[in-house]
């Protein structure tokens, strides 16, 4: 089911997508996490925090606080002290390399309908915003709004301008876009995955489930949402995906000993 909200007012209707699972099949920070791992400018120990993180979420379905916590701490930790335009640089290459073939087509079909009825249409993610704002341009919408780390002088300093684009934020974040944008909340639509976005979903018009956890698939059932399945075999996909990422973590901590091994 399409319902991509009004056609009638689009200059005063936006849709807001969240990226993970809902446009992005997987955690956004942990592909990034994996394309540095790749350039070698992440640590094995690191990626496996990662790779754990990411098993849970896509087992699950749900965003867990300490692994949301520890993806932030690792992820802050990492840009502290290095330049802005160098870790978008590469935060492009990477959103090229590893993340681009992973944006679902339906939520690609979602987005499209949106923009061909002259909607806007913004991303609502506690990803790190310069990756939100990647994903935005490379997709042709609106505009991102993301987790923000404080910068100095062109060079991050490892802390947080507030807190993550997460939860409730979400919605505290869209309502004042609303205001300063002149949109129409009852004339917009969201999509998300996670029960943890029922405040930005109720704060809509036309709320939408996609690829839901347990908890917003209940909620959305009992409410008369949509709900959008893209991922294929649900249930395979829960059995499968901890082999996987249980053979790449494996795989990890061999590269990670190899290297070690190599040492003088």
């Amino acid at each position: 089911m399409f319902d991509t909200g009004p056609d009638d007012h689009p200059g005063t209707a936006a849709a807001f997508f969240d990226v993970d699972n809902t446009l992005m099949r997987g955690a956004s920070i942990y592909h990034f996490a994996r394309g540095l791992a790749a350039r070698d400018l992440f640590t094995t120990r690191d990626l496996l925090r990662f790779a754990w993180g990411q098993m849970v979420f896509r087992v699950s379905g749900y965003e867990q606080r300490e692994h949301i916590h520890a993806a932030r701490e690792a992820a802050l930790a990492f840009v502290a002290g290095h330049d802005v335009q160098d870790l978008v640089s590469l935060c492009e290459d990477i959103y090229d390399d590893t993340m681009s073939d992973r944006i679902w087509e339906g939520a690609r079909r979602l987005v499209q309908r949106h923009l061909d009825a002259g909607h806007r249409v913004w991303l609502v993610t506690a990803t790190p915003v310069e990756l939100a704002d990647i994903i935005k341009r490379r997709l042709g919408l609106t505009g991102a709004l993301g987790t923000v780390a404080e910068t100095v002088d062109g060079v991050y300093t490892g802390r947080l301008v507030g807190d993550m684009l997460h939860g409730p934020a979400k919605a505290e974040a869209v309502r004042a876009l609303a205001r300063r944008e002149g949109l129409e909340l009852a004339a917009c639509t969201a999509y998300s995955d996670s029960s943890n976005d029922l405040p930005l979903l109720s704060l809509v018009g036309y709320p939408n489930a996609v690829n839901p956890d347990d908890g917003l698939r209940e909620h959305a059932e009992a409410n008369g949402w949509p709900i959008h399945e893209f991922r294929r075999h649900r249930r395979t996909l829960r059995v499968g995906v901890p082999a996987a990422v249980a053979g790449a973590a494996v795989g990890g901590v061999a590269v990670g000993l190899l290297r070690h091994r190599r040492r003088p």
